[in-house]
């Protein structure tokens, strides 16, 4: 067992799947990988059990019976890795849209440089570094991360990244049971959770690049849970336990 967990959920990344992983293990740093399968009826999870006998005490899989939020996906992660003994927690997407190669700098940030957590940020000094998204996306994801900074006051200029290394202190001290959001706005709440709690947050500059191969996960309800969802948590705060 290494010291660093990745947590990869899918939902139909076929395409993607064997190769995202074939990555992360070719990495310097040595890291287990969790993927959290959704039900694929494409079968992803036939094909992360056959890496397994490839990659074995390395290569994990947590299948769940249906789709019900990317949110719930990592919740279900991050508690299968606070069960055993892992010290830092990184959550990233199947389908190549962060770079495996990043994942040794997000560690670092942690791991050496005194970082709490860690984002993988696609804003940092007012820099846009995304490849192949169409305008009207661009846009939305970019005002979407100044509307939470503007309306929250948390400093983290890439609020919506999901590219994201957490020490275990980070998880065993925000209490999932309250986690309100699993969609877009998931990726917010945590962050935000991490910052109330008094958590050392520090970004890291990568360039997200739009999959190559299968089908985006994106949708307006997704959106529309951010928008309104940071309101509720700016006027809430944090509550007792959260």
């Amino acid at each position: 067992m290494q010291d660093t967990l990745v947590i990869i959920p899918s939902y139909n990344e076929k395409e993607n799947i064997e190769s995202i992983i074939r990555a992360t293990f070719s990495q310097n740093k040595a890291f287990d990988i969790l993927v959290v399968d959704d039900n694929s009826p494409d079968g992803t999870a036939s094909i992360v059990k056959n890496l397994q006998n490839e990659f074995k005490d390395h290569l994990f899989l947590e299948e769940r019976s249906e789709k019900n939020g990317l949110g719930l996906a990592y919740i279900h992660g991050f508690k299968w890795a606070l069960k055993r003994t892992y010290s830092y927690i990184i959550e990233m997407d199947a389908d190549f849209s962060h770079n495996p190669k990043d994942l040794v700098h997000l560690y670092n940030a942690c791991a050496q440089d005194g970082a709490d957590v860690s984002i993988g940020s696609r804003y940092i000094n007012n820099e846009v570094n995304v490849v192949n998204w169409d305008m009207k996306r661009l846009l939305m994801s970019y005002f979407a991360s100044k509307y939470v900074k503007f309306i929250t006051r948390i400093p983290v200029s890439d609020t919506t990244a999901g590219f994201v290394c957490y020490k275990r202190k980070v998880l065993e001290t925000i209490n999932f049971d309250r986690i309100k959001f699993v969609g877009y706005a998931f990726q917010i709440e945590m962050k935000f959770k991490a910052w109330k709690h008094g958590f050392n947050i520090k970004e890291i500059s990568v360039i997200f690049t739009d999959r190559a191969k299968g089908t985006s996960k994106m949708n307006s309800g997704i959106i529309s849970e951010a928008i309104f969802g940071v309101i509720q948590m700016a006027l809430k705060g944090l509550p007792k336990k959260g």
